[in-house]
């Protein structure tokens, strides 16, 4: 069977550019390796085929023998002499792993699910931890806002190696094994596999004079006390971001942040409904009936008096603008909501019992809300004997 034209298997053009027949190449390699084919049985021969054509185009001499004699020109038929890697040496003779590790940095960091590493060099730092703090507060400290002292255990850069993990005046070595890449390449068969490097663990360096303090770490275990604002009107759930207050980093790497969760403390007396507030207030029977004034609290200390007007019901809401809690971020402020619980009285006198009595007998239609109800209780036991 008669091979096909290499600039077809890629798919361009016979004038493409260097980087358009790599880029064709990785287009196609990721197309067709057999882990993402195991389905399709040709997908392991069509792979070949595709490294094969890369293996020749990526190659100036190869290409330009290629595009004079095509196929022929490492068929050994043309009168050259066979030289590995040169137009003599047949395409199939070639190093399939030197074509295959051009893109494989960028295709096996697409499989795996990164580009770790990507451009060959040393092992990147890491970035520290980033660390949560549960904070508790009361409803008075998110109304007003508090500037309150925490105390968080963190990883801190070692102060005597400066975080290298060395001692003195020492550096880290380059790892022998992976040469400072932090991983190696191993090939098994037809596919080259790479894997963390087992003697710096990814690092890229190792540390042959570990700092005695640290111990090779180039962090310690320390409880820092930090200072947090805690802006008016946080509320449950708020999260406050505190940049570089984290861990430290390893090898250098940034510190991580600090967040710290907020949870506000019921209250005896308030309610909180995101920027208002709701008060039950009790009141007596007389007051409730005749109307009076109550004094209430409000959340910043202070007290107000409300009319309450003759005939409240218990449930009754009056308002009380601006006294609720204060906006996170603006926005104004909530206001308060005095909900009355009108109350029975209790432990009566003799006295006070006959008075009751007496009202029952002179009362007449003062029970609105009772004499509703018991119509509607009547219609329905009428409705259900019919």
């Amino acid at each position: 069977m008669a091979k096909r034209d290499y600039y077809e298997t890629l798919g361009v053009s016979k004038g493409a550019s260097a980087d358009e027949i790599k880029k064709a190449y990785r287009t196609k390699a990721k197309e067709l390796h057999p882990d993402r084919n195991s389905d399709n049985p040709n997908a392991e021969a069509q792979f070949k085929e595709a490294n094969e054509a890369y293996d020749v185009l990526k190659d100036a001499e190869k290409k330009a023998a290629y595009d004079r004699f095509g196929h022929a020109a490492f068929d050994g038929g043309m009168g050259g002499q066979r030289r590995p890697g040169g137009p003599g040496a047949g395409p199939g003779q070639g190093d399939f792993a030197s074509a295959f590790s051009d893109v494989f940095e960028d295709l096996f960091g697409d499989f795996m699910g990164g580009q770790q590493g990507r451009g060959g060099g040393r092992a990147r730092a890491t970035r520290g931890a980033d660390l949560r703090y549960n904070m508790r507060i009361s409803l008075e400290e998110a109304y007003s806002g508090q500037q309150k002292s925490i105390n968080v255990p963190t990883a801190v850069k070692c102060g005597k190696c400066n975080g290298k993990g060395t001692e003195g005046a020492s550096e880290p070595a380059t790892c022998p094994t992976c040469s400072g890449m932090g991983k190696v390449r191993a090939q098994q068969g037809f596919f080259t596999v790479e894997r963390t490097c087992p003697t710096c663990s990814g690092a890229g360096q190792i540390i042959k004079n570990p700092c005695n303090v640290c111990h090779g770490v180039g962090r310690v275990e320390k409880e820092r006390q930090l200072s947090v604002n805690i802006p008016a009107g946080v509320e449950t759930g708020t999260r406050i971001r505190l940049s570089g207050e984290g861990e430290a980093g390893l090898r250098g790497g940034p510190t991580g942040d600090l967040y710290i969760f907020i949870e506000v403390a019921d209250h005896p007396i308030f309610q909180r409904d995101e920027a208002n507030l709701y008060c039950s207030v009790p009141v007596s029977m007389t007051a409730a009936a005749l109307g009076g004034e109550v004094e209430v609290p409000t959340i910043d200390g202070g007290r107000s008096r409300v009319k309450v007007p003759a005939g409240s019901q218990t449930g009754r809401q009056m308002r009380l603008r601006g006294k609720g809690m204060p906006a996170l971020r603006g926005g104004g402020t909530g206001d308060m909501m005095i909900e009355l619980a009108v109350e029975t009285p209790v432990n009566l006198t003799s006295r006070q019992k006959e008075l009751l009595r007496e009202f029952e007998r002179v009362d007449a239609d003062n029970n609105p809300q009772g004499d509703s109800f018991f119509r509607k209780v009547k219609g329905f036991w009428d409705g259900m004997t019919q």
